[in-house]
């Protein structure tokens, strides 16, 4: 099962949060399919600076906060476009791999379980508005995690990830198999669902790439060498996750 670095990189639950936040907000669904998808059978709690309290009750009070749309940003050291610039959070957001940004606040997943989702709110300051995350088209998205599959295969193979896990070539290889449901609202685009079913994919052949293979002795200089060479995948998963769970309807 993937772990929670997977899920970060896949987006979920921030970008569940995100999407299906957004389209409660605009009407496109109603507000207990809207919480039931985020949610799921997990107890999802928000801390504040006045407690603790069920999420549910955030979502209910977005409207009357002002928000009308919700988006993800998953950022990385180096990488923080999309925060608001308030201190402290992006240090916070990184360490979260994963944040839900909105006008007046900022909801970071700081632990996840299969029984529990812990959520931390940052308020913020008025006027204290996040650029955009960077949104391409779906289809250019789409090529160009291809392209980055392609760039990144011999240096996967290279790696003879497949001696020390033998679930990536079935992953690989389910690149391109028929989408499964990844959780989005009932009227995304199918184009996003399958961007997105592979950005998944490919986000745990990437955790397999990164970690230490069992027995095998790796190097402070092969590691760093491996990340490099993966960078360009990494980047491309996240910013198509980014985008999918971001997208709206024209």
């Amino acid at each position: 099962m993937p772990d929670l670095r997977t899920r970060r990189a896949a987006g979920d639950p921030a970008g569940r949060l995100a999407a299906w936040a957004t389209a409660w907000l605009a009407g496109r669904v109603p507000y207990d399919d809207a919480l039931e998808a985020v949610t799921g059978d997990r107890a999802h709690v928000v801390s504040d600076a006045d407690g603790t309290r069920p999420l549910g009750e955030v979502l209910t009070s977005l409207r009357g906060r002002g928000e009308r749309r919700l988006r993800l940003v998953l950022p990385v050291p180096g990488d923080v476009h999309g925060l608001p610039p308030v201190p402290a959070l992006a240090a916070a957001a990184v360490e979260a791999g994963q944040a839900v940004v909105g006008d007046t606040l900022v909801l970071l997943p700081a632990s996840a379980t299969s029984e529990a989702v812990l959520w931390t709110q940052v308020d913020l300051p008025a006027g204290c508005l996040a650029p955009p995350p960077v949104e391409g088209t779906l289809r250019s998205l789409s090529g160009r995690l291809d392209l980055a599959v392609g760039d990144a295969a011999r240096t996967l193979a290279g790696l003879d990830l497949a001696r020390w896990h033998p679930e990536v070539p079935a992953l690989l290889a389910g690149l391109s198999a028929r989408a499964e449901d990844p959780g989005l609202p009932p009227d995304t685009d199918p184009v996003a669902v399958s961007v997105l079913t592979r950005a998944r994919r490919l986000a745990t052949v990437l955790d397999l790439a990164l970690a230490d293979s069992p027995g095998g002795a790796v190097t402070a200089g092969q590691m760093a060498a491996r990340e490099q060479a993966l960078r360009p995948l990494g980047d491309a998963v996240r910013e198509a996750t980014t985008a999918v769970w971001n997208w709206l309807p024209r």
